[in-house]
């Protein structure tokens, strides 16, 4: 059974063709820039081979039009046809309350994503249009939304609700939702397997350009950081982390802006860029400037950097007493994978609960293998688990297509 694994953003289509007989991966890349025709361009990697291409993307149509053709013809094919392809899986950041689960597309799935649009305004309204472009191109072949939010439905109401008038939950589903579900259920399900055990109380820190945590209790997930959108939780690249709502309204009065702009203000503009006054949002560029005394951006990278480790931290001590007790911390994404400082940082002065990590095992990155960073007989383990939410789509994918045969 071979699997196309799509995950559409506003302005990008990123995808890989999976083979799940053994869950090699039969060719990868992105379509960047959709919606600016005279920079957008298809990155495509297939046969150990990496091509780019300039190609004008008016809409997602085209960008899915030109992989198909990569895919099929010339150099490039890899299967001899679309009709090779058995399935797709869509990555969906928000379903909210309505999807528990995974689902089978049809027109009431695809028009109830787009009726909660407003709880992922950047989000949903591009895997909407992921989805048509898919029937219109693929035909008959079964789409399969996975959501990023499914892993985090079996949070208890403590942990969801907010402190604001239950009528604003009843009508406009204002919660705490969480993201990166699929990655968090990933790597939890690979811990588990490591130390041979379902009934483990672990903490999942995806960390990257997006970071958020997760409480992970017997399987299940019981909390998580980011809130109502992944604007909440631990500060991020361009995303200012949870805030005490009288700052939105400070910053709201001194730059004017409100509504879309506010938000998307708080999504772009802050963060690591914010702290160290646009500098970088990438935390490779703050590493390098934290380790150079000399360097200009050396002072506010330092405290941007301390700040995010810091809240790992806190999140890690916060959900141990949440389940009470751990058994397990697991770092990943791109950071998470390959920043040794804040594993280092996050981990330091945490024998108390059992964490003791080796340092010279931690001074590696992951580059995707599974590394135990636990002194031996630390109470609590610790590992890296490069993470694969395009494998995770594609088995649920694949279950939920073969189930419905």
């Amino acid at each position: 059974m071979k699997i196309l694994v799509i995950n559409c953003g506003s302005s990008s289509l990123k995808y890989q063709l999976i083979d799940m007989s053994d869950e090699s991966v039969i060719c990868s890349g992105i379509c960047d820039r959709i919606g600016n025709p005279a920079s957008s361009s298809i990155s495509y990697k297939a046969k150990g081979e990496k091509c780019k291409i300039e190609v004008p993307f008016p809409t997602h149509t085209e960008a899915f039009l030109k992989l198909v053709e990569l895919m099929t013809t010339g150099d490039t094919a890899v299967i001899a046809d679309k009709s090779e392809i058995d399935a797709i899986g869509h990555r969906i950041v928000q379903g909210a309350e309505f999807f528990k689960h995974s689902e089978l597309v049809n027109e009431a799935v695809i028009q109830k994503i787009d009726e909660i649009s407003p709880l992922a305004p950047v989000h949903n309204p591009a895997h909407v249009q992921g989805l048509r472009c898919a029937e219109q191109i693929f035909g008959d072949v079964p789409n399969v939304v996975v959501f990023d939010t499914t892993f985090h439905q079996t949070m208890p109401p403590k942990a969801y609700m907010f402190g604001i008038p239950y009528e604003y939950y009843e009508k406009y589903h204002i919660r705490r939702y969480g993201a990166h579900g699929t990655s968090h259920k990933y790597v939890a399900g690979i811990a588990s397997e490591l130390m041979g055990r379902k009934d483990l109380k672990i903490v999942t820190c995806h960390l990257g350009n997006g970071s958020s945590i997760s409480a992970v209790k017997n399987g299940k997930c019981i909390d998580t950081s980011m809130g109502l959108t992944p604007l909440g939780g631990v500060t991020m690249g361009t995303r200012t982390g949870d805030l005490d709502p009288s700052v939105v309204c400070e910053i709201s009065k001194i730059t004017g802006l409100a509504g879309n702009d506010l938000s998307n203000y708080l999504n772009k503009q802050c963060g690591f860029l914010g702290m160290t006054k646009g500098f970088s949002s990438d935390k490779r560029d703050l590493e390098l400037a934290v380790a150079d005394p000399d360097d200009p951006h050396n002072e506010l990278s330092t405290i941007a950097s301390d700040v995010y480790d810091y809240q790992i931290k806190k999140y890690i001590g916060a959900y141990a007493a949440a389940m009470g007790g751990l058994d397990c911390v697991v770092f990943t994404g791109g950071i998470g994978e390959n920043d040794i400082n804040v594993r280092k940082d996050a981990c330091e002065d945490m024998e108390f609960l059992g964490i003791k990590i080796d340092l010279e095992k931690n001074n590696r990155k992951a580059r995707g293998e599974i590394l135990d960073l636990s002194v031996p007989g630390s109470r609590c383990k610790v590992y890296v688990i490069p993470t694969n939410e395009e494998l995770a789509i594609a088995r649920e994918t694949q279950e939920l297509v073969l189930g419905g045969k």
